[in-house]
Order: C-alpha cells, then structure tokens, then sequence
C-alpha cells in the first residue's frame, strides 16, 4: 500500500512538471552564454551616454566584457540622422544602436530593426510601465526604454539678462555671435515650430515654410550649429544661449554653474532613447545579454548617474545610490511640467521637404560664413601691406 502511494505521488508531481509551461520550468534556471565567448559586440551610441569609467565609475563595457568574455566595439554618433545615414549605406554593421523615439519608428516602417527575443531580457520587467507600448513601438517587440527626458534652454547667467522663458530670447539681436543651435533638422526646426506655436509633426508644408523662414532668420546671429561641440562652448562661457537636453545641461553646469536652465513657455520636446538590435545584426544574442546588462540595477544606477537624463528604470528611481533622484529640472513637479509633445515619425513627402530646407539653410549659414572669412582674409591683408609700406617708409627716411 505503501509503495502505491508512493508512486502516485511521483507520478502526479511528473504530471504537474510536464503540464508547466517551459518558461514557468526554467525560472530560476540561468541561461549558458558561454559558447558567446571570445565574439565581438559592435555598439553604437551618442556621445556621453554611457558610464565609462571616467572619475572612479563604473566602466559598463568594460564589466560586461569580464563577465561575459564578448568584446565591446564601441563607437559614437552626434545626431539620429547620422546613424540612420551610417545603418543606410551599410557602411558598417552593428549589434546595438539606440535611437530616439520618431527614428525607431522609422527604422521599424523601413524594416531596419530585428524582434528581440525577451527570454533573453528578463530585466525588461524594470521598465516603467508607462514607458511601455508607446507610439513608435505598440507591441514592444524591437526596443528597450534606456532614457527619457525633454529639451529645454540652457543660458549663461553672466551674459544673459534676467531669466528668460520664451524660445524667443534664441532671435535677441543683442545676443548675436553668442548663441548656439541644434545642428541636426528635427530638433532646430522643433525650436522653431514651437516658438510659432505649430505642432513639431505637421504635414502642412506651408507651416515648415515659416519655420524655415524663423531658422533663416536667426542664422546670423547663430554663432555655429552644434551638437556634441556644446559642451566645450557653454561649459567654457563662449555662448550665451543653447537649446539642449536637460541631462546635458547638468554635465555642463557641473563645470560652469553660471549656466542655468529654462523650459520655455511655448512648449518642448518629449523624448525616449531606447535600445534596439538592427536587422542585419551579426550578435543578436550577445546584444540581447548587453540589454539585459544594461538593466542590471548596479549598472542602470551607474548610467543613469554619469549621463543625468532622466530614467525609465523602476529600481533606479528608487535606489539612494540615484544622485539626481527627484532632480527638479529631470523630474519637475507636475505644477512645474511644461507642455511637452513627442516627434513622431514624418511621413516620407514631409521629410523630404524638412531635408531640403534644412539644407537650404546650411548653405545660406556656409556662404554667411564664408562671406564672413573673406572679408577676414581681405582686412588682414589690407592691414599687413599697410604695416609694410609704414615699415619700408620709415627705414627710408632713417637711412636718408
């Protein structure tokens, strides 16, 4: 009687074991990357956006490199746009890019982007809901949330009167030759639109022609179009006024705080970086472990730490080790937040047309400047023939 008891309890627990489902059986259970060590893992990324070491932190690459053997080839972009352009030609291959928000959806409707497997990123459950199942992704099948923030308006307070509030202050003819600019389409001609009051993804193509004629406008007093180049020229009190991300804007006042910032009344800009494996990636897995690495709660802390954009990770926003936790400029009070809106991907007729304004403008700014130096080169060497014949003059008349 015993040994029949015995038995039907094995033989119900075999039972329950094979009704559960492979995900449910396997939890608790790591998975064997091994046979991954020794490849090589090409990641690219903008400029400052990682914790690398710098200063006693963490160097993320290089922790995920001794743990998992994979190399990390890590390169850097300035804008969208130049990493779509470098994903385009097919230049290069790369395991990991991260975009913004409108750029995924582009990628997506192009069919540049692979599905990620999510049994290989079980720390995605990290990310806050509300950053789940946005526009540019609905099923949250080919990105992870890394940051979020919003741009805003960074100014000098030794070389700015007052405490502006307006994106106006950027067209203040007393401020010409101090003033910075995004030197990439979507956020210059977003600047533009909001200060019109349009909104940042009309389809009217008479609406991008007053935003044009805004930007062409401002070009002269613009002293150059920058992107990462900001944080010498602000940091080193060269210009007075940039549009920027908030994030930024702490890096930099961490070395200058005569900087402050300001989200403009007419509105800003809303935006999520997130990570995202391309279609002709040649690592997917190791990709898919690095996002998992990067939502460790250590190393989200860390990254979140060093590039101060706000975070979409619940255990960061929780953590004490967060030194910018309820940071008023990353997370203002809900009476503080200003109106916001997300660039959502332009459809192709529109971008064509937002690409040949801009380089419209470009052109119009280069032949400023080269009128600029010309005239440069002319006065200078006016003034050396003339310091010559003053010169040639006087060593006449001293030998007469």
């Amino acid at each position: 009687m015993m040994l029949k008891r015995l038995s039907a309890i094995v033989l119900t627990v075999i039972i329950l074991c094979a009704s559960l489902s492979p995900a449910v059986f396997a939890q608790g259970q790591k998975k064997d990357y091994s046979h991954l060590k020794g490849t090589t893992l090409n990641v690219y990324n903008w400029g400052e956006y990682i914790s690398d070491g710098q200063e006693g932190t963490l160097d993320v690459n290089k922790a995920f490199e001794e743990k998992y053997g994979i190399q990390v080839n890590y390169t850097n972009y300035e804008s969208n746009e130049n990493m779509y352009n470098k994903l385009k030609s097919g230049g290069a291959n790369y395991d990991i890019v991260i975009p913004s928000d409108y750029m995924i959806a582009k990628l997506i409707e192009e069919n540049m982007l692979a599905e990620l497997d999510f049994s290989n990123i079980p720390n995605y459950k990290y990310i806050v809901e509300k950053y789940k199942n946005l526009y540019y992704d609905p099923e949250n099948k080919y990105s992870v949330p890394y940051t979020v923030g919003m741009v805003g308006l960074i100014y000098n307070t030794k070389m700015v009167e007052g405490a502006p509030d307006s994106w106006g202050v950027l067209w203040d003819e007393k401020y010409a030759g101090k003033i910075l600019m995004f030197n990439n389409p979507r956020d210059a001609f977003g600047i533009a639109q909001f200060y019109l009051g349009q909104s940042v993804n009309t389809t009217d193509l008479a609406e991008w022609d007053e935003a044009i004629a805004l930007l062409k406008e401002q070009n002269p007093l613009v002293a150059s179009y920058v992107m990462d180049e900001i944080y010498n020229k602000m940091e080193h009190g060269d210009a007075a006024l940039a549009p920027y991300y908030a994030g930024d804007f702490l890096t930099m006042y961490d070395v200058n705080p005569d900087l402050a910032f300001v989200y403009p009344k007419e509105g800003v800009n809303f935006f999520v970086d997130a990570m995202c494996i391309p279609k002709n990636a040649e690592n997917k897995e190791a990709a898919e472990l690095y996002i998992n690495f990067m939502l460790e709660e250590n190393v989200a802390v860390a990254n979140a730490n060093y590039v101060c954009y706000a975070s979409p990770h619940t255990l960061v926003l929780q953590s004490d080790d967060y030194d910018l936790k309820g940071n008023e400029v990353l997370y203002p009070a809900e009476e503080d937040m200003p109106k916001t809106e997300i660039f959502e991907n332009l459809d192709y007729d529109t971008q064509q047309y937002m690409s040949m304004l801009w380089n419209e403008l470009k052109i119009e700014g280069n032949s400023n400047m080269d009128a600029y130096v010309g005239l440069s080169v002319t006065v200078i060497l006016v003034v050396a023939y003339l310091v010559y014949k003053f010169i040639k003059k006087k060593k006449r008349e001293a030998y007469y």
